[in-house]
This record gives structure tokens, C-alpha cells and sequence, in this order.
């Protein structure tokens, strides 16, 4: 388990970089009285007077210009002035953060569902920038890039072998909407290379990746994250499946959705719940008065049962609208303990174009909890997430350790936790594949080998379709012989044990990879929830005429 640990480790960087950056800020568009929500433009000194502090006025100030005019070596200003924004910031909770104005605008962009480039998608193989796919109205699609299509330059930049950066060429294709951007692209098709001179546009970016039909009457929609636009895209799916294909159930994905705007959230929850004024979720603080959310009673579509699938990367957002949903038994919740992140931050801005999102208050659920875990010094709340590994909780119910003293009751009397995130009701164990050593080793090479097959079969995969291809298709033996002998190319070998572990994981790999460089994000969802055991028990429970009625006081194995 110790080498498992150490996989899991490497992506814990991101993954609290996520909660804290993509799914934090619940409190950014929110006001005092909900539920108006609007974005802080304005320095925080200009919208409220702030207290007096006892510290006297400028001490930080002072230091800094001391050690500027007296230190005996030279020192980096911005640098020291960073740290200690960040040292101060750490002393008051995980959450609370400081961003650069370099990164502020990465940030807003993800969080507005948009950034200004030229629309495409790429992949680095083998030193070499592939475009995937362009994005509808794009830029690159109005000039003609085509998928397969290959960068080998940047205005004077050449974008081969070593200078083939992913961040650097985002860096350079980046820019703000209405500047102009010389792009070079070799076409292997006809062996020309062509420049491209491009007007970068406004780029959106989708926070619903997938929306179909499961069956005849259960709808899928596959949230990842809850942006600017996010309760504006579910309900045109919503729209679209309801009303052209008969949608009466709804599995909704949340899944490693790391949270975002508490308003999109609870717009979408208020579409769930058809009665006028019931408490979807409230904030409170020392210094902010509570404030409620609740629904609007004018939901447009009748949705009956529902399931919520979530796991330990459900953050934020994405734990409110469970949390509702569980609370009132409006429907089944399935997977894996939530992140359990009950803190709300609101953005300041400094003078310089950076900004402090400063935690002001908790969220609730309707029940009363606060699902934020333990934080502090006798806590290592950034390997939280590898404990729950090591402890066995992502395989196994009886592993998930939960506050006894902290029960609450839903509106049918069933007892649910506070104090560590949301307990699912139906408990869907991690497969343990994927955190082997093997297989973390095979997955970073999918992507470059079913893109060469893509390639060479692109005609037949189009005529195909996705739909026949997700169920039709299954990667042969002798595809996977030749995916063997790629790994061993790149310098990476298997026993016959590790293989064999593997390798039908690896096979489902290698058909998830080939309808993602062909059919984008939706290509690799709709392969992947065809085995997916979370997607299966969902799909049965929302069948039921109660699909709650067997969890009363207790969570399905």
C-alpha cells in the first residue's frame, strides 16, 4: 500500500489546488441578501470601512521598507510581500489564499466559463503538438485547422521536440480577445506547412461535458465544475432530454467536480424541487449574518427520481447540492465520501491586481451540518485524501470514519453525519487498478497511441459513430500486443503478473482514449459509464418506484 500512497501523493497537488482555486468561492457572487449575486469589483477599503486593528496601521509596510533601505543584501520585494501574505493566510485556515495577478486571470477565466485564445484542444506526442479537435466557432475552425493538423510554430517560436511545452505554447496561443497571433501548421496529409494569421475570440468553456439519454426515460448530465454558465448549460440539457426524448429520471455526475459558484448551484437545485421556499442551504460567520438559500418553486420540469454519483473529489458546490438532495430525500446519493470542504470565501482585491479570497463563514446544509473536515495543527489536511487510501476507506464502507457526536436527521427521519463531507448512501468502492503502479505507468501512454490509431482510422470511426462505437467496439488482443510493444518502446516493461492485473483495464483504457481524440470529452464519458458499477447502480435504484426506501437509517452495501 506504501507504493499506492506514494502514486496517489503525486496528485494531491492538484486536486487541492482545485478545491481551493476552481471550486472555492462560493461567497464571490453572493451579497447579503440572497439571492442576488454579484462579483467584488471594488477594493474592500472603498465597500466597507474595515475595524481598527490593534497591530497599529502599516507595521507590515514599515518592515518591508526597513529591510529594503537596511538589509545587508539585496532582496526581492514582491517576493517577501507574497510570502507573507501567504504565511498569514496559512494561519487562518486550508482555504483562505492569496493569487498573483498573473494567476487571477487563469483563475476568473475558469470560473467565468471562457478565456480569449484561438479554440483549440492538443496533444503533445512524441515532441510533437497534435490538434485533437477545434472548438466549434473558434478561431482555429474558422481558418480551417483541422484535427491531426500539427503546431510547428508560434509567431518566431518553433514549437518542436524540446520546445514542445504544453504551459508555453498555452502561454503563447493565449491573449487577450482581438490581437492577432501567427500560427505555423504542417498538414501530414498533403506534407505542406501553412501560417495561419489568427484573431484570438472569446473561447468558451463548457462546465457540462456530457448530457444523454442512459435509457428511454433516464437522463445523464455530467457537471464538472459550477462556472458562471453552469445553470444556464444544465438546463439546456435539461431541456433537451425532457422535452425531445422523454426524460422522467436524472443521474447527475458530480464527480471530481471540485465546487465553484454557490449561486449556479443553487439555481440548479431549485429546479430539483418543485415546493416554494425550501431551505436548500445557508451561510453563517462571526462577522456575516446568516443568510439563506432556498428554492423558488418555479421549476420548469417534472424530474422524479434522482441519483447524485460523488466521490473524494466532490468539493464545495458539488457537496451543497448532495447535501440537499440527501437532507430532504430528493434522491440517492452514490460513491464515495465527498471532499468535505463547509468554508466560504469571498475575493478581495489588492491595489497591485492581485487578490485574497478570505474565508467569512460556513455553509450548512438544510439539516444543520457543516461538512467541513478537521483543519489545524494536530491535522494533515493536505494528505487527508492518502490517509483515506491508506486507511482503506476508498475500498471499503465500514473504513469511513465519521463523527458519531454530529448526527443529524433527513426529512425522513434517516440519521446522516456532519464534520467530514457527505456520506453517500450507496457506497461504490475505488477500483484499486487504478492506483497501481502498473497501470498509473500504461495510462500516460493511452493517449499518443489511440491517437496514432485515430488517425489511421478516422474515416471508419466517423461512419461508425459514437453511438455504435461505445457499444460495438472492443480493443482486440492484437491491439493490445501492439500497445504492449509501445510501452516497451518508451522504456517501460511488465511482468506477467502485473499484466495480466491490468490488462482489461488497460483494454477499456485504450477504447475510452480512441472516443476521446475522436468525439472529445463525451466520447470518453460515454465508454467509460457503459462498465462504469456507480452509472449500473444508479441506473436500477432510479427505477424503483422509492428508490430511497431501502436506506433508512442505513447505507446499502
Amino acid at each position: 500500500m506504501n507504493e499506492e500512497k506514494r502514486k496517489w501523493n503525486v496528485w494531491l497537488p492538484l486536486m487541492l489546488s482545485s478545491v481551493m482555486v476552481a471550486g472555492i468561492l462560493i461567497g464571490v457572487k453572493m451579497q447579503d441578501n440572497p439571492p442576488a449575486a454579484i462579483a467584488i469589483e471594488v477594493p474592500v477599503q472603498e465597500k466597507k470601512q474595515l475595524p481598527p486593528s490593534s497591530l497599529g496601521q502599516g507595521k507590515l509596510e514599515e518592515l518591508i521598507r526597513y529591510i529594503e533601505a537596511r538589509y545587508v543584501d539585496n532582496v526581492d520585494k514582491e517576493f517577501l510581500v507574497k510570502e507573507a501574505i501567504d504565511n498569514i493566510l496559512h494561519q487562518l485556515d486550508p482555504h483562505s489564499s492569496y493569487i498573483s495577478a498573473e494567476d487571477l486571470k487563469a483563475v476568473t477565466d475558469q470560473l467565468e466559463g471562457s478565456f480569449d485564445g484561438i479554440g483549440i484542444e492538443f496533444l503533445i506526442v512524441n515532441d510533437t503538438v497534435v490538434v485533437v479537435s477545434t472548438i466549434a466557432g473558434g478561431p482555429a475552425r474558422k481558418a480551417g485547422i483541422l484535427p491531426g493538423d500539427q503546431i510547428v510554430g508560434v509567431e518566431d517560436s518553433l514549437i518542436l521536440g524540446q520546445n514542445a511545452d504544453a504551459d508555453k505554447l498555452l502561454k503563447h496561443l493565449k491573449g487577450e480577445k482581438g490581437s492577432e497571433v501567427i500560427v505555423k501548421i504542417y498538414r501530414p496529409s498533403t506534407d505542406t506547412v501553412e501560417s495561419y494569421e489568427l484573431t484570438r475570440d472569446k473561447i468558451p468553456v463548457s462546465s457540462v461535458s456530457a448530457a444523454y439519454m442512459l435509457d428511454d426515460k433516464t437522463g445523464y448530465i455530467k457537471v464538472d465544475r459550477f462556472s458562471a454558465h453552469t445553470y444556464e448549460e444544465f438546463m439546456t440539457a435539461l431541456e433537451d432530454m425532457v422535452e425531445k426524448q422523454g426524460m422522467k429520471h436524472l443521474v447527475l455526475d458530480l464527480r471530481q467536480n471540485p465546487g465553484g459558484y454557490l449561486q449556479e448551484a443553487v439555481n440548479m437545485l431549485s429546479q430539483l424541487f418543485s415546493e416554494k421556499d425550501r431551505l436548500l442551504v445557508y451561510t453563517e460567520g462571526t462577522h456575516s449574518a446568516r443568510s439563506e438559500y432556498k428554492s423558488t418553486g418555479r421549476n420548469f420540469y417534472d424530474v422524479e427520481n434522482i441519483a447524485v454519483l460523488v466521490d473524494e473529489g466532490s468539493a464545495s458546490a458539488s457537496e451543497i447540492m448532495a447535501g440537499a438532495i440527501q437532507d430532504w430525500d430528493r434522491g440517492v446519493i452514490i460513491g464515495r465520501r465527498t471532499f468535505g470542504k463547509g468554508l466560504v470565501q469571498e475575493q478581495y482585491p489588492l491595489r497591485d491586481g492581485s487578490a485574497i479570497r478570505l474565508t467569512v463563514a460556513r455553509y450548512f446544509t438544510p439539516s444543520g451540518r457543516c461538512i467541513q473536515k478537521p483543519y489545524g495543527e494536530e491535522t494533515d489536511y493536505a494528505h487527508d485524501l492518502s490517509e483515506r487510501l491508506e486507511h482503506g476507506e476508498m475500498f471499503e464502507k465500514d473504513s469511513i470514519h465519521v463523527a458519531d457526536t454530529l448526527r443529524y436527521q433527513t426529512k425522513g427521519g434517516r440519521t446522516v453525519f456532519g464534520g467530514g463531507g457527505i456520506v453517500p448512501d450507496v457506497f461504490i468502492p475505488m477500483d484499486s487498478i487504478l492506483v497501481s503502479a502498473a497501470f498509473i505507468s500504461a495510462n500516460r501512454y493511452i493517449p499518443a497511441f489511440t491517437y496514432q490509431y485515430v488517425e489511421n482510422h478516422r474515416e471508419e470511426l466517423e461512419e461508425m459513430g459514437l453511438d455504435e462505437f461505445s457499444k460495438a467496439f472492443n480493443a482486440s488482443d492484437d491491439m493490445l500486443r501492439n500497445f504492449l510493444a509501445y510501452c516497451k518502446s518508451k522504456g517501460v516493461r511488465f511482468s506477467t503478473s502485473e499484466w495480466a492485473k491490468i490488462k482489461e483495464r488497460v483494454r477499456l483504457g485504450l477504447k475510452a482514449g480512441i472516443a476521446q481524440n475522436n468525439w472529445s470529452e463525451v466520447g470518453y464519458i460515454k465508454v467509460m459509464n457503459r462498465q462504469d458499477p456507480a452509472i449500473e447502480k444508479a441506473l436500477r435504484l432510479v427505477r424503483e418506484n422509492d428508490p430511497l426506501a431501502m436506506f433508512q437509517n442505513k447505507n446499502e452495501q
